[in-house]
């Protein structure tokens, strides 16, 4: 019976390690939504309203180059 007692002390000792890794993982989840939820600025895309339009010597527009939607 002695070597009973030992498997079930352990059993409970990686079961609790197991709760708190996951209470741990809960808050930091719950950090990360709410750091995301005080800064929807950043996270908010490119309006395309900011690019400028550019013409070459014809008057003719310039297509966009990933350069122009660099941040």
């Amino acid at each position: 019976m002695a070597g009973n007692s030992r498997t079930t002390f352990t059993k409970r000792q990686k079961e609790r390690a197991r709760q708190e890794r996951q209470a741990e993982k809960a808050q930091r989840k719950a950090q990360r939504k709410q750091e995301a939820g005080s800064s929807p600025e950043s996270s908010a895309p490119e309006s395309p309203a900011e690019l400028v339009i550019t013409h070459d010597e014809e008057g003719q527009p310039v297509g966009f180059d990933f350069h122009d939607f660099a941040n």
